[in-house]
């Protein structure tokens, strides 16, 4: 069998056992399966608490230090309005992105009973990780600290605590998005504070001492500038990976497209789940649009595809039948 130039990062594991099923603990029933999805990684966790901190590090000296001892009483309740709806979708999309399933394949499917609900076409080579004993889609990589393979996996990002992947997605470009806004927002509302100060008293610009007032402006300009610089680099990074359909792990092997790619505005909609609306902005929306992998395969497999018995089992013995990906 001739292995495409797609697949030269991808080694043969001449072993027919490593499919065999008592190699592989099947997958727990679905209803034996938790709702949540939360990755257990010292690092991952540390860092989205400390995300949350800054956050509300942010709120206190917008609200405290800036629009609270203001006089104008129409700017600090439009502002704190406004920043204050900024933070809080920012902090859902955050969570919504932490707590949602990225798109992980079961662990332990490379069983015979799975292989023939695939109706897979004989001699169809399919790829097994040897990590986490699956079947892996076309597109989907092994992640070494979820511990899973990852359908259409971009990367893991540790400030979510989780991977960005084809589920969840939505919900980054969103926290990117809205920590963007609230960070720009609270630069601007820095310049204005500071030229209020120097133009009034300090000791009347702010509840506390002018010493401390400075020294938290400073630290939010700092915080701020930084975030936006981070998060407006990674809102343009994913925006540009939905429109040209290629992921960060596809983009950085620089892997030749097997698949049919949905550029520009197709794959907008597809990453926020159906045509153009609000609820493209809403973390609370789910992308109820998307077909389940088992639905694609059945629609993508014709009926004269499905294998016999013996040839599953001809199937098996195959020495280059699976593909052993090392990532």
């Amino acid at each position: 069998m001739m292995i495409t130039p797609v697949h030269r990062s991808r080694d043969i594991e001449r072993k027919p056992e490593y499919l065999q099923p008592d190699k592989c603990v099947p997958p727990p029933s679905r209803s034996s399966l938790g709702t949540m999805w939360f990755i257990r990684d010292g690092c991952g966790i540390a860092c989205a608490v400390v995300t949350w901190m800054l956050v509300f590090y942010a709120d206190f000296v917008v609200l405290l230090v800036m629009l609270v001892p203001s006089r104008d009483y129409v700017y600090s309740v439009i502002n704190g309005t406004l920043f204050n709806t900024l933070a809080f979708l920012a902090l859902a999309s955050h969570f919504r992105a932490m707590l949602t399933d990225p798109g992980a394949v079961p662990k332990g499917n490379a069983t015979k009973e799975f292989i023939e609900s695939l109706q897979l076409k004989p001699g169809q080579v399919v790829y097994k990780c040897p990590k986490c004993c699956s079947i892996k889609p076309d597109r989907a990589h092994h992640c070494s600290v979820c511990k899973r393979c990852i359908r259409k996996m971009d990367h893991h990002c540790p400030w979510v605590n989780n991977c960005v992947g084809e589920n969840n997605q939505k919900y980054f470009v969103l926290f990117t998005m809205y920590i963007a806004l609230i960070s720009l927002h609270a630069l601007i509302m820095v310049g204005f504070h500071f030229l209020y100060c120097f133009e009034e008293d300090w000791t009347k610009c702010s509840s506390f001492s002018p010493p401390t007032t400075v020294i938290l402006l400073i630290l939010l300009c700092f915080e701020a500038l930084l975030f936006l610089i981070f998060t407006s680099v990674m809102f343009g990074t994913q925006v540009h990976s939905i429109c040209t359909d290629e992921t960060g792990i596809e983009r950085l092997k620089n892997q030749k497209p097997t698949w049919e790619k949905i550029s520009g505005w197709e794959g907008m909609k597809v990453a926020f789940g159906g045509a153009f609306s609000l609820g493209w902005f809403s973390p609370f929306s789910n992308l109820d649009c998307k077909k389940t992998p088992s639905a694609e395969v059945a629609a993508a497999a014709p009926a004269s595809a499905i294998m016999t018995q013996e040839e599953i089992e001809q199937f098996l013995a195959q020495d280059v039948a699976v593909q052993v990906l090392h990532e």
